[in-house]
């Protein structure tokens, strides 16, 4: 056996003169240089952990986390929310024989009567909920091409295979295509304010602003040309099988709320990560005299053209009416977890103090000689 060694030169990082004039160990060393990287000689730092800097940290954090966690959790319950369910399963709903149909081209009216306790202020945003669809499914989020929603003109009559099955129709090519166009939401939902003597007024409900601006400025477009006359531009492509109605026909009183910037599509188009999920529909806004509530306490009717089928998947449908406020719209959970966590670190703060208290000085004794 052989004993290797090396001199104070080599640990150095310098390698013998037999080593570098190419001896039999030229080369063949596996040794790493002599650096504060690789020999992991780097200063570190590292927390000495004392009760003198644990416990401020616990109650510190705890001060700070339960007064935020009571401000975002009474913010959220000022939020005024009122949900209705128009499914249709059941026999007594006035919407049970529209919701029999799987049809998507099968347009059917009902109406739901109900009442708010409470008078609604400021700006309400109508939105419209889904239970049981999963948007988030791989290949459905994948079904659409953002060249062709972006105005590519290559893209407009030859889409992209991802959208496959729903790309050719009648050996044209769909515009929108894909499964996300082709399941759009579909349904007509319109308020009615019931008044005392029974006559009813419509309250006027606000279809531009519900999309993300950047949405519908940069990731939409309408194919250029033809002087914006939509019907030459889409002539050669086919609408989504499931549409009653081309793209460039979705808004008939606002021509400039067609084809792919149309509010109603894009925000569709934004696929939701969880399968119970809301989106915009419309904004009822706060009244110019400012004197009197949105919407006041009283009667009302929905009335619904009742176009989405979703027995086909269990699904369920509502319409919701909500107020928001700085953070949002309402949401508890997020005052909940900040008084969660300052009260179970306020807690340990004060279990480690009770302990350090009691412990603290005979530890301190031990650690001193005889």
């Amino acid at each position: 056996m052989m004993a290797s060694s090396y001199s104070a030169k080599e640990e150095d990082g310098h390698h013998s003169g037999s080593a570098a004039a190419g001896g039999p160990g030229a080369g063949k060393s596996r040794k790493p240089d002599n650096t504060a990287f690789k020999q992991q000689r780097l200063p570190a730092w590292q927390p000495i952990l004392t009760a003198g800097t644990v416990l401020p940290a616990f109650f510190v954090i705890g001060l700070i986390f339960i007064p935020i966690g009571i401000g975002l959790f009474v913010t959220s319950n000022n939020i005024k929310e009122f949900e209705i369910d128009y499914t249709g399963d059941e026999l007594s709903s006035p919407c049970y024989k529209c919701s029999q149909t799987y049809s998507w081209n099968d347009s059917c009216k009902c109406s739901v009567p109900f009442s708010l306790d409470q008078p609604f202020e400021s700006n309400v945003f109508m939105y419209y909920g889904l239970s049981n669809f999963y948007q988030n499914h791989r290949r459905y989020v994948k079904s659409r091409d953002d060249s062709q929603l972006n105005g590519d003109k290559s893209s407009l009559t030859n889409p992209s295979k991802e959208c496959d099955p729903y790309r050719i129709s009648d050996k044209k090519p769909i515009a929108p295509c894909g499964a996300i166009a082709n399941s759009l939401f579909n349904d007509t939902l319109e308020l009615y304010y019931i008044y005392p003597n029974g006559t009813k007024t419509f309250i006027p409900l606000v279809k531009k602003g519900i999309a993300w601006w950047t949405d519908k400025h940069v990731k939409f477009r309408n194919p250029a040309g033809n002087n914006d006359n939509l019907t030459i531009t889409f002539k050669d492509t086919a609408k989504p099988v499931n549409w009653h109605k081309p793209v460039y026909e979705l808004d008939p009183t606002d021509l400039e709320n067609n084809g792919f910037i149309n509010e109603d599509f894009i925000v569709w188009m934004r696929t939701a990560a969880l399968p119970t999920f809301r989106k915009l529909y419309r904004i009822i806004q706060k009244n110019k005299d400012n004197l009197t509530p949105t919407l006041p306490r009283g009667n009302y009717s929905l009335e619904i053209a009742y176009n989405y089928p979703v027995r086909s998947f269990d699904g369920r449908k509502r319409m919701i009416l909500s107020t928001i406020s700085w953070m949002g719209g309402k949401n508890p959970f997020l005052g909940i977890a900040y008084i969660t966590v300052g009260s179970v670190c306020f807690f340990l703060g004060v279990v480690l103090l009770v302990i350090h208290h009691k412990y603290g000085n005979r530890s301190n004794n031990a650690d001193i000689p005889n």
